[in-house]
């Protein structure tokens, strides 16, 4: 999926479970718990980034160290976490766009 459809597409559960689904193989899948509601889908999904940060940072202290024995692997690992990061971010922003926007609409 590219940055313009997840920046164009509406903040629906299903859309926010596809995104986080196409990203990245670290992030849980939220597609399999289909009766639960927004806010469990936000959480497992903000598990989900935060597992591949710390595979990340584990990533990076092998490297530092000497300690890794694919280098490639690696940086594979501290890409992805820093794409799921900024997604995340993206993701974070549009919600917080939403909200003001419903907060200045007139009853």
């Amino acid at each position: 999926m590219k940055l313009g459809e997840i920046l164009n597409n509406n903040l629906s559960t299903n859309s926010i479970d596809k995104m986080f689904k196409d990203n990245s193989s670290n992030i849980k899948s939220v597609e399999s718990k289909k009766d639960s509601g927004f806010a469990q889908a936000l959480t497992n999904a903000i598990d989900g980034v935060n597992e591949s940060q710390e595979t990340s940072y584990n990533a990076m202290k092998d490297i530092a160290t000497g300690e890794v024995k694919n280098l490639q692997e690696a940086v594979v690992k501290i890409e992805k976490a820093d794409i799921n990061l900024k997604l995340a971010l993206v993701v974070q922003n549009k919600a917080i766009g939403a909200y003001k926007e419903i907060m200045r609409m007139q009853i």
